[in-house]
């Protein structure tokens, strides 16, 4: 057939319009042969089951022939073959049919080849990444486990299916201990070679397809931290040694002249010569105490503290005042090591320029977790500030007029100390700027659910 095919519509109605007039006429030819009306009868429907079977056959033969192609289609997606095409023949609307399912195909291959892609780019980065990848499935059996992770647990076998508890049983106690629990934590291991290895362990639950999975991380920090510990060492040596000389020369140079006077027998001079020594020493011994205390901060005794009595020492140590009502239950903390953190900051806030009744504590809790805040009304903090002001030895106080900020002019362990006690706490602490001026300080701790705290 030439041109465009027929329509279902036309064709029905083509196989209507011959079944309705095929009978007349055979009806018809029949009487003028002579016949009787009831054989006239009986050879119209002789004639009409025959045609009437064809008419159909022809009809449905395109459907049928599509039904099964689209079967045949059908099973070939569910096994992953989306290159089946059907061919563009029958009714007008078969062949829209068929031409959208060419489409649909197409557009199946393509996102199965671009998540093919995809999938192979991730499984490369995951297998050669240098961190340690384990993801566990249901049972703790071990779902993904990349070749570092084989290297480090397994000797470079496959891991994948066996139990992780039984793989990480052979394995160093500090190494054992950190797999097996729920929390980030950094922790050093004595290798096979001998060597000792920094890892920082992270590791999350999740639910995949309906299932708990959980990945573990174990990344190697050795490089990362004795560049950090260099880095520090260069700014402590630094920091001291500007110090050292600041009071050291000086000294030098009073003692020089302290002589001089002696020498010359000038000795009503001499009283004020010494004090001068002595001030600069007494300088000198308290910024090496600062220091070393920084460096002897003790494990945190944690303990019931209620409020009321916690915040009115406070009080006779600093000015402020309390913004809101402090919470219904006892915060769990180290009273002296929280208290000397707190007074680091109300005098920071003093000290910032901020008025004296602009300095606010404000006290919450959030998700299980004690939020102390620290406001004031000074100058806040640049950008460049806020990135280092945590870091220890870095100072935010002039030394003098016209300093630059971050010049040594305090010992720099002000806000490190908090970070310290903070962390010591498992919490963290936070500066930023607030709105209409002034620095935001926000000291968060973890408390414990009721009846769960122990010393």
């Amino acid at each position: 057939m030439t041109g465009l095919p027929l329509s279902l519509r036309a064709r029905a109605l083509l196989a209507l319009a011959l079944a309705a007039a095929v009978p007349p006429l055979v009806v018809l030819g029949v009487r003028r042969a002579g016949l009787e009306a009831g054989t006239a009868l009986a050879a119209a429907v002789l004639v009409m089951l025959p045609l009437l079977a064809w008419l159909s056959a022809l009809w449905l033969a395109p459907l049928l022939r599509l039904s099964r192609a689209l079967e045949g289609a059908v099973l070939s997606y569910r096994d992953g073959d989306f290159s089946l095409n059907l061919a563009p023949d029958g009714p007008r609307e078969l062949a829209v049919l068929t031409r959208l399912h060419a489409e649909l195909g197409l557009a199946l291959r393509e996102q199965r080849q671009h998540l093919a892609q995809r999938e192979l780019l991730l499984d490369t980065v995951v297998q050669n990444t240098p961190v340690a990848l384990v993801l566990t499935g249901p049972g703790g059996r071990i779902a993904i486990a990349n070749l570092a992770a084989r290297q480090l647990l397994g000797d470079g076998r496959s891991l994948a299916g066996l139990d992780f508890a039984v793989v990480i049983a052979g394995q160093p106690e500090a190494l054992r201990e950190a797999l097996a629990g729920e929390a980030d934590r950094l922790f050093a291991v004595t290798l096979e070679d001998g060597s000792e290895e920094t890892f920082h362990h992270s590791t999350r639950a999740f639910r995949l397809q309906g299932q708990p999975h959980r990945l573990h991380l174990l990344r190697r920090m050795t490089r990362e931290l004795s560049r950090a510990e260099v880095a520090t060492w260069k700014r402590v040596i630094r920091v001291l040694s500007h110090e050292l000389n600041n009071s050291l020369a000086p000294i030098s140079s009073l003692a020089h002249s302290g002589a001089e006077l002696a020498r010359r027998g000038d000795t009503a001079r001499l009283p004020g010569v010494l004090a001068s020594i002595g001030e600069r020493a007494a300088h000198l011994h308290g910024f090496l105490s600062g220091y070393a205390s920084f460096a002897k901060l003790p494990a945190p005794r944690r303990e019931a503290v209620a409020w009321p009595a916690f915040l009115e020492r406070l009080a006779t140590l600093g000015e402020f005042r309390v913004d809101g009502a402090p919470p219904a239950q006892p915060g769990w903390f180290d009273p002296a090591q929280i208290e000397q953190v707190l007074l680091n900051l109300i005098k920071n806030a003093h000290e910032s320029g901020s008025a004296t009744d602009q300095v606010a504590l404000r006290l919450g809790l959030q998700g299980g977790e004690l939020c102390i805040e620290l406001l004031d009304r000074g100058p806040g903090m640049s950008e460049a500030v806020l990135a280092q002001a945590l870091l220890p030895f870095y100072s935010t106080k002039r030394s003098e007029p016209g300093a630059k900020t971050g010049n040594p002019g305090g010992t720099g362990l002000g806000l490190a100390l908090a970070r310290e006690i903070a962390e010591a706490h498992d919490g963290r602490i936070a500066l930023s700027n607030r709105e209409g001026g002034g620095l935001r300080v926000a000291l968060t701790l973890p408390q414990p659910r009721a009846g769960d705290r122990s010393p």
